[in-house]
């Protein structure tokens, strides 16, 4: 067995029993010296001692492998790069420390800092102070926040997704047909393609009674695949759906009546067993890395979209067998974020993809085309970055231009695998986009795309000068 240190869980793990290191050992049978140095991460953790402490304590040794350290160091660290915490930031040695000795302490500073971030979300959204009763966790963070929490990965989903294309085999672009053919053959669902005057401004309706689903004509074929895809999850995957989504409301991330958030991960789990169909696991991630991860490629390899293959690639987290770390974060042209999915640690999928520096929103001049971009955060920290845009099913003449632009990200240390970077000399200084989060809390000094004046930074202001734009000289 590989290494395993256990240090922050264990001491989690005795402070809810109550007991001192000493009673700790004795239920174990181990010395005091050693919970010590395990507690410490100073030993590795036996099988033997897993087990036995699996025994005495009634947990699931899995849970105790995995404490989700290095997700909280993770999202620690990226708290204390916003501009906020301008007194000096603690190195990466200190944010450790506090992660293994004072856990809960991190996770309720992450949880007020977090909502910290949504009150000042909301504020820039609507310009006015938030009235009484306003919901602070909108249902979009909380999918993001519940995927995040979970490293994007959910095996239950991979698992029986995979067992389905294992029992049926088929080609591609056959998967349309044997979707079709299994909720007829299992559930008694017939599917039908409908023209879009008679869809209700709908891409898709279930008629659960009737046993009927509807696809509209103006979905494309992967995307009409996609929804059968997604349907079967729903179907077939409830109880595993529920359990996943069952303790939302206790984390204090919904407290809505009507529990959009927890409705919301609902939906966006059926979408990701229908990912996990579309494209298994290993094959997938077997081929993206062969061709150098060229989206369009595996996209006609899959028969799936352009949008599918970047939001795929940011799911493949499995122990002992993941791939690069993306994020994926897709915009509207006016800004707005419509999707996020993060992988990573990158504080840019985190907050929203609003600096113009960006190429994502260039691709809105260069519909269809791949813009790769090598970028660069306040911090220093820096990136690569493809964008694209895509197209949205058009309902009518007035529908048919609303694309939108999407960009798949992942740290520098990776784009030696990556075919678009290829061409790249990334020892230029100036091959580096000087990017922002958001123009409101974004320090740069003399950026000539400032549209606000962030928070927190007081911007030069000289009557005798001009700068790159009005707010500072």
């Amino acid at each position: 067995m590989a290494k395993t240190f256990v240090g922050t869980r264990l001491r989690q793990l005795r402070r809810e029993n109550n007991q001192s290191q000493a009673q700790m050992a004795k239920s174990v049978g181990v010395s005091t010296a050693y919970i010590n140095l395990l507690e410490n991460n100073q030993r590795s953790l036996s099988v033997k001692v897993l087990m036995a402490i699996a025994d005495a304590y009634d947990v699931d040794w899995r849970d105790l492998m995995h404490d989700g350290s290095d997700r909280l160091l993770a999202d620690l660290h990226t708290a204390v790069q916003d501009p906020l915490f301008n007194t000096g930031q603690p190195d990466i040695q200190e944010l450790r420390l506090a992660v293994d000795h004072a856990p809960k302490l991190v996770e309720n500073f992450l949880h007020l800092y977090r909502n910290h971030s949504n009150v000042i979300d909301r504020v820039m959204q609507t310009g006015d102070q938030l009235s009484d009763g306003a919901q602070l966790t909108s249902p979009e963070a909380i999918v993001h926040d519940f995927f995040r929490s979970h490293s994007n990965y959910f095996a239950v989903l991979e698992d029986y997704a995979e067992g389905l294309r294992l029992e049926h085999p088929c080609e591609p672009y056959d998967v349309y047909y044997q979707l079709k053919t299994r909720l007829h053959e299992r559930h008694a669902i017939e599917v039908s393609t409908e023209p879009i005057e008679e869809m209700e401004r709908s891409l898709r309706i279930y008629d659960k009674a009737a046993g009927k689903i509807k696809l509209s004509e103006a979905l494309d074929f992967p995307n009409r695949t996609f929804q059968l895809a997604h349907m079967l999850g729903l179907i077939e995957c409830s109880s595993q759906i529920d359990t996943l989504t069952a303790d939302i409301s206790d984390q204090g991330l919904e407290k809505n009546a009507d529990n959009a958030g927890r409705v919301r991960c609902q939906v966006e789990l059926a979408n990701y067993f229908a990912a996990a169909y579309l494209l298994p696991y290993s094959q997938f991630k077997n081929t993206a890395e062969s061709i150098a991860y060229d989206i369009n490629r595996l996209g006609k390899t899959f028969g799936v979209s352009f949008e599918q293959v970047c939001h795929r690639l940011t799911t493949l987290q499995r122990k002992g067998d993941s791939g690069i770390p993306f994020f994926f974060i897709r915009v509207d042209r006016a800004g707005n974020v419509t999707k996020r999915f993060n992988a990573s640690s990158i504080t840019i999928a985190e907050y929203g993809g609003a600096c113009p520096v960006w190429d994502l929103h260039a691709t809105f001049s260069n519909p269809g085309t791949i813009l790769p971009q090598f970028v660069e955060l306040p911090d220093g920290k820096r990136f690569f970055t493809i964008s694209r845009t895509a197209d949205r099913p058009a309902y009518s003449r007035d529908s048919q231009a609303r694309r939108q632009a999407l960009s798949l990200g992942c740290d520098l240390s990776h784009v030696g695998n990556i075919g678009y970077a290829s061409a790249f000399n990334q020892s230029d200084e100036q091959l580096y986009g000087k990017i922002g989060i958001n123009c409101r809390i974004c320090p740069r000094q003399s950026c000539a795309q400032r549209a606000h004046n962030p928070l927190g930074v007081e911007l030069s202001v000289d009557p005798s000068r001009r700068g790159n734009t009005r707010l500072e000289s």
